[in-house]
Parts: C-alpha cells; sequence; structure tokens
C-alpha cells in the first residue's frame, strides 16, 4: 500500500547484476571484512538518521562476492527506549511485488501459461469477473506491469472510508474479493496495454492467479520458492496483527485512514491488521533479508535468466518520468548518475523501504525506516547516499544534503 499526498506509489529504481552473485544465499549472509567501508557505512546510516529525524533506520548492502554488512540506528520503539537492531523488523510494503512477480512469472514458465492469455482462463469462474473492467482483455503480462487500465483500490474514496471505519475491527475484514470489488462495475482508465498506472488491484488478482493455478497459498509458494531456499529467515507473510520482532511504525498524523500515530500497542501487536495488503506486498523482513534478496534476483541466483529476462522487459511509466520504466514487479530507471539501476520502493503507514541493484557494480543495498512521515525525495536522497558510499568502497563519505 502507498499513499502519499493524495497518491499511492510504490516505485523504487532498481538495477540488473552486471556481475554474478557468486555466493549462494542459502549459505547465509557473510560479514564484510572490508572494515572501512563497514564503518564509512554505518556512519553514513547514523548522519542519516540525525539529518532526517527518523526514528530508526536500518541499512545493509551486499557485494558482488556475497559479503555484505549491516547497519542499525535509532529506536525500535521510541516510548520504550528499545534500540533498532540489524534484526529488527519492518513492513516491506511494496518490494514484496518483486516476489509476487517472480513467483507468477516462474510459475508460466513451468507450466508454459502464455502472460498474454486472457485472465478470464483462471478467473472467469469467479461470479465477479466478469465486472472488472476491461476484463475481455486483461491478461497477467497487463496486471504484473501496471498496464490494465485498472484503478489502485487503494487510491478510492470508499476504500478509504471504509478502511477507516473498520481497521480497529479484529479480523481481516479486507479479503482479496473484497479488495477488488472497489473497482468492479467501473470505468476502466484507459484500454488495457495502451497506458501505464500503478495499482495495486493487478497485483491482487495475480495472486488470486496464483492461487488458482497451484491450489496453494501464495505464501506458501513463495516460502518455497524463495524464502526457505535462500535462507530469507527473517522474512514471512505480514497477514496478521502479531509479528515478531517487528519494530513499532509512527504514522503521520493527516493519514486518510485514520490510524494511530503509533503502528503497535503496548504489547507490541499492530493495532491495524496488515492483512489488507496481501499480494499488494504483504511481507515483513529485514534490510538485510531485502538486500539478500536482490542480491540472489539480479545475480541469478534465484530465478533463471530466461525469468529475469522476462521480469525486466520494459514499459515507460509515462511522460512526467522520463527514464523510468517499470517491468514485471520491477522498476527500472535508466537515468541518473548511477543508473541503470533496478528494484522497488515501499511505503504502508507507519514504514518506507527501499531495494536497489546497481547494475554497473553489481551492488544491492536495501534500507528500512519506521516511519512514513518522510518525503519521496528525502528517501531518494537517502538511496543515492548510501549507494555512492558502497559503490565507492568507502571512499565517498560527505553525502548527506
Amino acid at each position: 500500500m502507498h499513499y502519499r499526498g493524495g497518491v499511492f506509489f510504490g516505485l523504487g529504481i532498481t538495477l540488473l547484476a552486471t556481475l554474478p552473485w557468486l555466493t549462494a544465499c542459502s549459505a547465509g549472509y557473510q560479514t564484510a571484512t572490508n572494515t572501512s567501508l563497514e564503518a564509512t557505512f554505518s556512519n553514513a546510516a547514523e548522519r542519516l538518521h540525525g539529518d532526517y529525524a527518523l526514528p530508526g533506520i536500518t541499512a545493509s548492502y551486499v557485494l558482488p562476492d556475497g559479503t555484505g554488512h549491516s547497519a542499525a540506528v535509532g529506536w525500535a520503539d521510541v516510548e520504550n527506549r528499545q534500540a533498532m537492531t540489524a534484526e529488527s523488523r519492518m513492513l516491506a510494503a511494496s518490494i514484496g511485488k518483486t516476489f509476487v512477480a517472480a513467483t507468477m512469472v516462474s510459475l508460466a514458465r513451468e507450466r508454459a501459461i502464455d502472460l498474454d492469455a486472457p485472465l478470464s482462463t483462471w478467473l472467469d469462474q469467479n461470479t465477479w469477473f466478469q465486472r472488472l473492467p476491461n476484463h475481455r482483455n486483461l491478461t497477467i503480462r497487463q496486471l504484473l506491469n501496471h498496464t490494465s487500465g485498472l484503478a489502485n483500490h487503494v487510491n478510492l474514496p470508499a476504500f478509504i472510508e471504509m478502511v477507516s471505519q473498520r481497521w480497529p475491527e479484529p479480523g481481516n475484514p479486507f479479503t482479496p474479493e473484497v479488495l477488488v470489488s472497489f473497482v468492479m462495475n467501473s470505468e476502466a482508465l484507459f484500454p488495457g496495454g495502451e497506458q501505464w498506472a500503478y495499482t495495486d488491484t493487478g497485483y491482487i488478482l495475480i495472486g488470486l492467479v496464483i492461487e488458482a493455478i497451484t491450489g496453494r497459498t501464495y505464501y506458501e509458494e513463495a516460502n518455497d520458492r524463495f524464502l526457505e531456499p535462500l535462507g530469507l529467515t527473517a522474512t514471512s507473510a505480514s497477514n496478521k496483527r502479531r509479528l515478531p520482532g517487528l519494530a513499532a511504525g509512527y504514522v503521520a498524523a493527516d493519514n486518510p485512514f485514520g490510524f494511530p500515530a503509533k503502528t503497535t500497542d503496548e504489547n507490541g501487536v499492530m493495532v491495524w491488521n496488515p492483512a489488507l495488503e496481501w499480494t499488494g506486498g504483504g511481507l515483513i523482513s529485514t534490510s538485510r533479508d531485502l538486500a539478500q534478496w536482490g542480491s540472489a534476483l539480479f545475480g541469478g541466483q534465484a530465478v533463471s535468466e530466461e525469468i529475469l529476462s522476462t521480469m525486466l522487459q520494459p514499459v515507460p511509466v509515462g511522460n512526467d518520468m522520463p527514464g523510468t520504466y517499470y517491468g514485471l514487479g520491477i522498476t527500472i530507471s535508466l537515468s541518473g548518475p548511477l543508473s541503470p539501476v533496478y528494484g522497488h520502493g515501499g511505503w504502508i503507514p507507519g514504514y518506507s523501504s527501499s531495494l536497489r541493484h546497481y547494475a554497473g557494480s553489481g551492488i544491492t543495498i536495501a534500507f528500512q525506516v519506521n516511519s512514513d512521515r518522510i518525503s519521496h525525495q528525502s528517501l531518494s536522497e537517502i538511496e543515492l547516499c548510501l549507494a555512492r558510499v558502497v559503490i565507492s568502497g568507502g571512499k565517498e563519505t560527505d553525502c548527506v544534503p
């Protein structure tokens, strides 16, 4: 879920690694031996924490040889003076779309599924399917690259109003079918495949397709395909209120849902149910795990070269963002000082996350902040600062605006 100033967004800059990820993720995260880089990276995280007045921040990098380092600064819970650590977990929000897309494209490859076949092949048995805009011509590819013409239910007043009324309820009132219902019987934004518009709704439909094809839950598929084989032990479904190791998140006062200023209660349990996100994101993780995932995905460890190539087929996101493209669950930046970059950003009330892979160096960097009270511009500045530190091998240190 992504809401900022009246607009929900989930774009993140990402890069395709040109160097192979040499160490198997299943062997675990290796500690970097470059102590100078470690210290400079940790110092940069400390400065960023202060300069942007963050409650807490975690940041991690993985080098092309598989070594890496994590830094943690500030508070996982400000009121209880609980320090942020490298093991502190946060909601990763739309970074989860990279897992959803990797799962769907892997399934398509294994089962000879045409990504451009009509979506009705898998979902037409649902009585609501024909109420979807563009339902006759919707395809998996259009949903994955946001060219379906579907509105984003997260943006719609009816969704915002219902969440604001029902978030205190026990359980999760927002099943996938309920989420999809917010766009039913509405006009399409444009004919499928002709333009681009970010929509979490499309990814909810992808989750339903995955489950229709496999007869299993999406979380079972993601765990068996990626989380367990790659040793991403700190990453799991964010589908309940009690999430072990979760850092408290701090929410902007003007959030449209009426959520409290803090995401957790005195027992560390979320006051609203993050399950409402599902395959729009749907994971809790650490910066370390996210960096490992990005390194494995873009370095060829997580999926085959053919699957990765399919995921990186770009479509432009619009004239107002020149040089920025979207693949299948991946943002692609071909402009900027460190481009090309591949990855994704994540925003959900209380948490901001970033995953970036820099193709020219083969370096992957992730960071998480337990606050949404930070601008998109500031998040981009943090990304660039951390990237310059790591890509320079710790030589560049004065990167904070």
